[in-house]
């Protein structure tokens, strides 16, 4: 069976377990020990040597990256719901996976991981710089969410599992969108069963 090499309070895991989980596939989830070094342990390091998770391991086939996890699950169970074929559509799916990757997440790392993850040791720059940098990443995302339910059009796809993993972890630092159509879109993401079996418990401890 596949596993998912994984820590409930990692977004980038949650979103693949998210589809796993919409999609009923079968897998088996590996709790990662981050608070004990193990992701930089040398056993965890021949699975994904920068130390991240999630790892997915699929017979011989050990895969890092939870976009690229996803998109392989999808292209080979046939998950059009989650990934359409149609050009424009996936496009669209893709913009918003790299923007969540590489706008969003710096901030939200930024942010919840000093400050809630951190604690007494945060980096208080991190933080404000964090802070600065995310009501124009909101404006955005209200922006793609202005004339539709989901980031891609009518249905949720990737592209919705991943952008709302990060504004969930934001709510970690108490962080909660206040545009109307983002708070509406998060509500619906937030009625998908996969989405909901993703989260983690309410406490961290």
């Amino acid at each position: 069976m596949p596993t998912l090499y994984h820590h409930p309070y990692s977004q980038h895991a949650r979103r693949v377990v998210s589809l796993l989980e919409a999609a009923s596939l079968p897998y088996e989830l590996h709790r990662v020990a981050l608070e004990k070094g193990e992701h930089r342990s040398p056993e965890f390091l021949a699975l994904n040597p920068n130390h991240q998770i999630p790892v997915f391991i699929d017979g011989e086939l050990v895969l890092f990256e939870s976009h690229a996890i996803c998109r392989y699950l999808c292209a080979k169970h046939g998950l059009t719901q989650w990934y359409p074929s149609d050009l424009s559509t996936r496009a669209k799916i893709d913009q918003w996976l790299d923007w969540n990757q590489c706008r969003l997440f710096p901030t939200v790392r930024d942010i919840v991981l000093n400050k809630v993850f951190l604690g007494p040791d945060g980096d208080v720059a991190a933080i404000a710089r964090g802070e600065a940098a995310l009501p124009e990443l909101m404006a955005i995302l209200d922006a793609g969410l202005a004339d539709r339910d989901f980031l891609a059009g009518s249905t949720a796809t990737l592209a919705d599992l991943s952008v709302a993993s990060n504004i969930f972890q934001l709510g970690l630092a108490e962080i909660a969108p206040d545009s109307p159509h983002i708070a509406r879109w998060y509500q619906r993401v937030g009625q998908i069963e996969g989405f909901r079996k993703s989260l983690p418990p309410t406490t961290m401890a």
